[in-house]
């Protein structure tokens, strides 16, 4: 069965509405100065897309993700998450469909999130139910549609590259939805060129007025004057041909003027010696929508201030830590594993957030009470060792239970112990006889010096 004939089977005829908002299915409209919304000058979205400053917080971010490994992670009896491998689920993150790779697949996901708010993907099933496939829709070809009884359905349109030959309307559990500010509507997501788009255009204009300007040797333009009156014709003709004979690649020309004419070349102004600046502005301001610090696309000096793993970790909470939950939980729903609290979807950020190896070997060090040694092994990159799967500490070092057992004492820093006491040796000497013979008297002195050295050292100990 393909993936269309199942969908189409899923499908029932209903009633459905679009949802009623304005996030990202309008033109961008901003009223720069007074009077602009009447004279209706539009932001164009695409346009400001094309920003040097939004292209490269966007590509940043979604390579940075992608470049994570995604893992399937089980939790164990004592309340530790680890890596697991499980035949229904692990598949289908390691390669999610048959034309994309996990990092190309990841990239498309959140290239499609960043640039238009929403991310679609379609899940292709196997007979089981189980999910096998995922794939990355155009977000502008699908459309959300909500049913009298308050159900979410999808319509997709075309899509020969996902199994999509003609446009079909499938039920929200065929589809992971994962949204972007959610402004207007729950269902419609708004992508941040939205915020971005006025200082993006106006980076924009700045460049290609610099492109104007250095089309002409850099040169301003300049002013044609005339002793007398001149008509409009005349104006024209020969604001043309100084621009066709003496400007751009004919900068520099020889010019032959007659009729009292006289050429004034304009002066840079201040305002335009401040485009490198504004240019600046503009880029900062599309990074702050982003939460991008500005110097990690160019748009300023990298900070003296902190080292760069602190520097990495700023960037990971302000920029991706939401981006990559957000993922995390659509995936834990749409692969099933909502209803299985020991198993879920996990990105492996140790790679992004990787110290430097004289961090890392200090931290190693001093969590050795702590860590087992072919953990640390494993953060370096080398195989176990014998022995190694224990946690040592050092020999005075005592338990809490111990700790607990001393405080007990009436004197707990007490440095003697206690003697108990003892009952004298009892006499037992046995009674003179005076009949013993010399052998009977030496054996008789051999036992009461053997005994007198055995009471002293009882006495000792």
């Amino acid at each position: 069965m393909s993936m269309l004939d199942r969908v189409r089977g899923l499908f029932r005829r209903k009633t459905y509405q679009m949802p009623s908002s304005n996030g990202g299915w309008f033109p961008i409209i901003r009223e720069a100065k007074t009077g602009y919304w009447q004279r209706n000058i539009e932001v164009n979205a695409t346009t400001a897309a094309s920003y040097y400053a939004n292209f490269a917080c966007v590509t940043l971010i979604a390579r940075d993700i992608a470049k994570l490994s995604v893992r399937l992670i089980q939790k164990t009896p004592d309340e530790i998450w680890i890596e697991t491998v499980n035949p229904a689920f692990s598949p289908v993150l390691r390669k999610p469909n048959h034309y994309q790779t996990r990092n190309q697949f990841w990239e498309s996901w959140f290239l499609s999130k960043l640039g238009k708010g929403n991310t679609y993907a379609l899940k292709d099933r196997d007979n089981r139910g189980v999910v096998v496939g995922l794939y990355v829709l155009d977000p502008t070809r699908v459309q959300p549609l909500i049913a009298q009884d308050g159900s979410v359905f999808y319509q997709l349109s075309t899509d020969e590259l996902n199994g999509l030959p003609e446009q079909v309307t499938v039920p929200a559990t065929e589809i992971i939805h994962d949204r972007f500010n959610c402004l207007g509507h729950p269902l419609v997501g708004v992508a941040p060129i939205h915020a971005a788009a006025l200082a993006a255009t106006q980076g924009i204009n700045i460049q290609q007025q610099s492109v104007r300007l250095f089309r002409n040797n850099a040169n301003p333009s300049g002013i044609l004057t005339a002793p007398g009156n001149i008509s409009d014709e005349d104006v024209e003709r020969l604001k043309t041909e100084w621009e066709k004979k003496f400007s751009g690649e004919n900068y520099g020309r020889v010019a032959v003027l007659g009729s009292a004419l006289k050429f004034e070349a304009m002066s840079v102004t201040a305002r335009d010696s401040q485009l490198v600046e504004q240019l600046k502005w503009s880029s900062e301001q599309v990074a702050a929508v982003y939460h991008v610090p500005a110097f990690m696309i160019g748009a300023g000096a990298e900070p003296n201030t902190g080292n760069a793993q602190e520097r990495t970790l700023r960037y990971y909470t302000q920029a991706l830590q939401s981006l990559i939950e957000e993922a995390e939980s659509c995936l834990d729903d749409g692969l099933g594993l909502g209803d299985k609290p020991d198993l879920g979807v996990e990105f492996d950020t140790d790679n992004l957030l990787r110290m430097d190896t004289a961090m890392l070997m200090d931290v190693l060090e001093k969590g050795r009470n702590y860590l087992k040694p072919n953990e640390g092994r494993r953060r370096l990159g080398l195989p176990k060792v014998a022995g190694g799967d224990a946690v040592y500490r050092q020999q005075q070092d005592f338990s809490l239970e111990a700790l607990a057992k001393r405080d007990a004492q009436e004197d707990p820093f007490a440095t003697e112990k206690p003697q108990p006491e003892r009952d004298p040796p009892p006499d037992v000497d046995p009674p003179e006889d005076p009949e013993l013979d010399d052998d009977d008297a030496k054996s008789l002195a051999a036992w009461r010096l053997e005994k007198a050295v055995g009471a002293l050292m009882e006495a000792g100990r």
